[in-house]
């Protein structure tokens, strides 16, 4: 098998691994998330076990990082809040797409 044939496997086994519907996150994709003070970015990755999702949130620019990591198999969600009633966001897998949107508040 030649160099080229190896790499175009490669390409293509990548691609359809992180393959998502059009309004899915693909891997290492990076999503903003504004929950009103706190801010952030999330993406994922494809491994073994599951997607790990990595969400990393700070409030301002002088607050301290928080990291957040989750691994989801297919149907299962991780839901980002916070106290105020700013909303939350919800990541969520269904099959092999990973999907971030903006969800109502949490009940505390």
């Amino acid at each position: 098998m030649s160099i080229h044939s190896i790499l175009f496997a490669a390409a293509f086994a990548l691609a359809s691994l992180g393959a998502a519907d059009a309004n899915g996150l693909r891997p290492i994709e990076g999503k903003s998330i504004d929950l009103g003070d706190v801010t952030g970015v999330a993406y994922y990755t494809v491994e073994p076990d599951g997607f790990h999702v990595v969400a990393t949130l700070a409030q301002g620019e002088a607050g301290t990082p928080v990291r957040i990591v989750s691994v989801l198999a297919p149907g299962q969600r991780v839901v980002l809040s916070t106290p105020n009633h700013a909303g939350a966001f919800e990541i969520s897998r269904k099959g092999d797409s990973v999907f971030v949107h903006k969800a109502p508040p949490v009940a505390n």
